[in-house]
């Protein structure tokens, strides 16, 4: 299946799952294809046919998206090296959950999130402890009963009832023991940071050169911003009074290229509820789909927030009612 094939899948099976998808960023270099709100989840997934291809810097971008934005970053992918992806299976990439399509639409479809997750030394599935010690002291069992049972050790009995994770084979085994359900699923939306890879957060990347003028000027104007290295955009802007009033922010020459971007960022706006400037040297034309344009003198005579908050949303009804 080709890549194009594979996003179009995705993009059609996150709607039918009742997902607002923004356009595919199909512009490069780029850290994720599509944006998708359901509610208050909101994602950053990247799509790929071979999962080897996703490399740390992505990685590291799309983690600080995802920290910026309140999203959510993931890849979905069909392979890695030689082998399908197996299904039902979370693995990690760079501190990002990877799985397969059919784990996807299980989990956005079906409402069956995966049980099992990938980590260095094979697979293993999250145990509830609290059940399982109430499953041991209801048949008046010790902790060292159990463990000659599973062939462990008592402290790793102990460990399982405090919430350490565990192979396939011993969870296996103890509901095998207990003819009960003993495991609890991978938490994919949220709490994922208990089972990602050992990654450090990853470092604020320094602006452009070119964007330091920009940069400054935002800064000035009270907002927090953060540089990106491979998204549409080339930050994203925080209100220093107001971390919710986010800003995607580009800045450019205004040419097709720079036109293109605006309407991508016009259309990850819509969906992750948030602004969008485009800074350029001369703008002919008030905004691109909802990015407001604003020329970089006018950029500079901002004094604050507010002010840039009140141009965006009058050049993007402007544009609207033409």
């Amino acid at each position: 299946m080709s890549r194009s094939a594979l996003v179009g899948n995705v993009t059609a099976m996150l709607e039918d799952a009742g997902f607002t998808v923004s356009d595919r960023c199909a512009i490069r270099p780029k850290s994720f294809d599509i944006a998708a709100r359901r509610g208050e989840d909101l994602l950053l997934v990247k799509i790929l046919g071979n999962v080897d291809a996703f490399n740390q810097a992505t990685g590291h971008e799309m983690r600080r998206l995802g920290t910026y934005l309140e999203a959510t970053p993931l890849v979905v992918g069909l392979r890695s090296r030689d082998e399908d992806l197996k299904p039902d299976v979370v693995y990690f990439r760079h501190g990002v959950p990877v799985f397969s399509p059919d784990t996807a639409y299980n989990l956005f479809i079906e409402a069956v999130p995966p049980l099992i997750y990938a980590a260095p030394g094979g697979l293993y599935v999250n145990i509830d402890g609290d059940l399982l010690a109430d499953e041991r002291k209801g048949r008046e069992w010790s902790l060292g009963q159990l463990a000659n049972e599973l062939g462990v050790s008592r402290r790793t009995v102990s460990k399982y009832e405090d919430g350490m994770n565990a192979s396939i084979e011993v969870a296996m085994a103890l509901e095998d023991i207990f003819d009960a359900p003993l495991t609890s699923p991978v938490d994919v939306l949220e709490g994922t940071d208990d089972v990602r890879e050992a990654e450090s957060p990853p470092e604020e990347p320094d602006a452009d050169p070119d964007d330091e003028e920009v940069v400054a000027v935002l800064t000035r104007a009270g907002y927090r911003v953060h540089p990106t290295l491979r998204s549409p955009f080339k930050a994203v802007s925080q209100d220093e009074a107001d971390d919710e009033d986010v800003v995607l922010t580009g800045h450019s020459q205004f040419t097709k290229a720079a036109e293109k971007r605006a309407r991508i960022m016009s259309s990850i706006g819509e969906v992750t509820h948030t602004q969008s400037v485009y800074v350029v040297d001369r703008a002919k034309r008030d905004a691109v789909d909802g990015t407001a344009l604003v020329e970089r003198s006018e950029l500079e005579k901002l004094d604050d927030a507010a002010e840039l908050r009140k141009v965006i949303r009058e050049r993007a009804e402007r544009e609207e009612a033409l």
